[in-house]
């Protein structure tokens, strides 16, 4: 690793037609945004599995002095693996388990497991493994359980595990398996079988075989014992179904599956846009934080707190500030409603800690009464701290709401990350809480709340209703778009946040600022966020001007339109293929890139339709990139490919490769003449037929 680190061996794996998957070992990342990039290229295309040593901080400090480097928060790898699509292990046991299940490729979809055995008990114990796992054990439909009673006997036990009895042969396996291959209620199925006097273990692995070729479920297998087992394995083996020597290895198989599935949807979602389609006031937000920055404020003071959440429509509660408890009453008075009272200073950061809250006070004079106690209980408390007065705000009063927390902070190695759990005073103690990398958007807020347990909750449960879930994620994407367009904030706290089904209100608040340099927008962050300042207008000789910007996940409805709209030809020239539509993998590709290595220009029209695109890739060592040009069929011909190919070129240029090439078919007369004009050199690409590759040295 003197010269040679994780990213570039990720990329050179990538692309290694040899290589079906990749394992790290991990002590510490030292180039996060280059292992991210090519971390999420990498499990695009192939599995990737690490195990991070250094997870306690006893053993963070040997690897530290190992290796020369600072290892981060675990729990901040654990984000970021989720965030690459890759799968963790926990220890060399597990890792070549992971790779083993993974190269059989069983698709799963879920986390629902079904389990099928001859014996209860060993059936109970993959039900608490399944438990350990945070696996969900499928429950059975009343359809379900009626095909099963067709073909087992009276005593099986009519639920999950389907226990097949002891006496269970060949034939019964495959019954079973037969009649919930096509089941709508489960994601997987785990056969187990214990070694019995009165039927054979390797019928019944022949007959799971058969059974499981029949059907596209995915389906592991533990046949317990030796000897007669060994000749079950290799069948299983043979047959390409996973195998395991224990009930619980094969629950973790199927874990495996379910989160590697689960990281690939993530890595692959196209967001809906809807909820995200918000315009911060980042000006008035920027001339709040330089302020306070101006002032030597550390602990942003709660009403500049609120002038920011206001500016990225966060919701908030209504309050001000008072100097005196006389000012108190008279604001108490003014809201008409019971308030909250606060104290105010610099020095103190956990206000309760010092009595320094008063809850649901009501009136002038309680409020009078109030300030004035407060401030004996702080003087003896922090009899140090500077005072500046109080904050009032309104009491919200919402008895069925959830406390929740949102909160950031920034890693030494990855940089701001963002956590959403269960709020309120005991949040420490119930510890249940989820972390992302900044910036997500709607898909991956969704994805980091049901990663809690508060989660169910929120849903809605007996009497309670669900709460406005999709308000939570919003506060999520907000949050995390105002921690990225102001690297001045490291540290920021909500808490609680009320939800409900009214929706959510952020009741207490706290902002960490620092001073950066002005051009560290994005360099703190492993994962580079869009980059808004290349939007501008563009002037396309004899059609007007058009709004050009880089593409967005949420441009795949667009894309789609688009993509309808373009003749058959257009598609086989730029794609080499004939396509009918998109497939939902291509269209991912197209629309969620990584902005640290690729790029892609949208040209819009006045009716927010895409009119052309042009995409930017280069290489991991940012010395050349791939380019390709399309325009709607019906707007060729009218310059559109030229300035989208201008921009292309100038945008190279800044970038800083070297060269950029595209490969086009010799037919595409209209390209190559285009790519003539802008100087390019064309020559046939070797071993391609009909193909000329295009290139321009920047």
């Amino acid at each position: 690793m003197a010269d040679v680190d994780f990213g570039d061996m990720l990329d050179y794996l990538a692309n290694d037609p040899d290589t079906d998957a990749i394992l790290l070992y991990i002590e510490a990342i030292t180039h996060s945004r280059k292992f991210m990039s090519a971390a999420r290229s990498a499990a695009r295309v192939k599995p990737v599995i690490a195990i991070k040593a250094g997870r306690s901080e006893t053993a963070a400090r040997a690897a530290a002095s190992h290796t020369g480097a600072l290892a981060g928060v675990d729990a901040v790898y654990d984000a970021a693996f989720q965030r690459a699509g890759i799968l963790r292990a926990y220890d060399l046991d597990e890792i070549f388990d992971a790779v083993e299940t993974l190269s059989t490729r069983p698709r799963v979809t879920g986390d629902r497991l079904a389990i099928v055995t001859n014996g209860g008990g060993v059936g109970v114990l993959a039900v608490d493994a399944l438990s350990d796992y945070k696996g969900t054990l499928a429950e059975l439909t009343p359809k379900t359980i009626a095909d099963l009673n067709a073909v087992l006997p009276p005593t099986w036990s009519h639920g999950n595990p389907i226990d097949i009895i002891g006496d269970a042969g060949g034939e019964r396996y495959a019954a079973a398996l037969n009649a919930i291959a096509d089941a709508p209620d489960m994601d997987g199925v785990l056969v187990l079988h214990c070694p019995v006097a009165v039927a054979s273990g390797l019928e019944a692995a022949k007959a799971a075989v058969d059974a499981v070729k029949a059907s596209e479920r995915a389906v592991l297998t533990s046949w317990l014992g030796s000897g007669e087992v060994e000749e079950c394995r290799r069948l299983f083996q043979a047959a390409h179904i996973p195998t395991y020597e224990t009930p619980e290895k094969a629950v973790r198989g199927f874990m495996h599956l379910a989160r590697y599935a689960r990281g690939q949807n993530v890595l692959m979602e196209v967001p809906a846009s809807e909820a995200e389609d918000f315009v911060p006031n980042e000006a008035r937000a920027r001339a709040v934080v330089n302020e306070a920055l101006a002032e030597g404020q550390v602990w942003l003071d709660a009403i500049r707190v609120a002038q920011l959440f206001e500016c990225y429509a966060i919701p908030s509660v209504r309050l001000t500030k008072a100097a005196t408890p006389a000012d108190v009453a008279k604001t108490a008075q003014d809201f008409g409603v019971p308030v909250v009272i606060k104290i105010l200073s610099p020095d103190i950061t956990h206000k309760s800690d010092v009595g320094g809250v008063d809850l649901d006070i009501d009136g002038a004079d309680a409020a009078r009464a109030s300030a004035e106690a407060m401030l004996v209980r702080v003087a003896k408390a922090a009899h140090k701290a500077r005072i500046d007065g109080f904050l009032v705000q309104e009491m919200i009063r919402r008895p069925r709401a959830y406390e929740l927390i949102v909160g950031m902070a920034v890693d030494k190695i990855f940089g701001p990350f963002l956590l959403f759990g269960h709020g309120g005073v005991a949040v420490e103690v119930i510890a249940d809480k989820a972390l992302a990398l900044a910036p997500l958007n709607m898909a991956l807020a969704r994805d980091m709340v049901s990663r809690t347990r508060i989660y169910r909750q929120l849903k809605g449960y007996r009497d309670r209703a669900p709460a406005a879930l999709e308000d939570v994620y919003a506060v999520l994407v907000r949050v995390s778009q105002l921690i990225c367009d102001f690297p001045e904030i490291i540290d920021l706290d909500i808490n609680p946040l009320l939800a409900d089904a009214n929706g959510v209100i952020a009741v207490d608040a706290r902002i960490k600022l620092v001073k950066v340099d002005p051009g560290a927008r994005d360099a703190r962050l492993a994962i580079k966020p869009y980059p808004k300042e290349l939007e501008h207008r563009e002037t396309v000789p004899g059609l007007g001007e058009f709004f050009l910007r880089p593409v967005r996940p949420q441009d795949a409805a667009a894309f789609t339109r688009f993509f309808a709209r373009l003749s058959p030809d257009d598609v086989r020239l730029r794609f080499f293929s004939p396509l009918r539509s998109l497939p939902a993998n291509l269209l991912a590709r197209l629309t969620q890139i990584d902005y640290d290595r690729d790029m892609a220009f949208v040209l819009f029209d006045a009716e927010d339709e895409v009119m052309g695109v042009a995409h930017f890739a280069a290489d991991p060592d940012k010395q050349r990139a791939e380019y390709a040009v399309l325009v709607r069929s019906d707007l060729k011909g009218n310059g559109i490919g030229t300035a989208l190919m201008q921009r292309i070129i100038a945008y190279g240029r800044r970038f800083g490769v070297g060269e950029i090439f595209g490969d086009v078919l010799e037919e595409n007369a209209m390209m190559i003449s285009l790519c003539r004009e802008l100087g390019c050199a064309l020559a046939p690409l070797p071993g391609a037929a009909g193909i000329v590759r295009s290139s321009l040295k920047l």
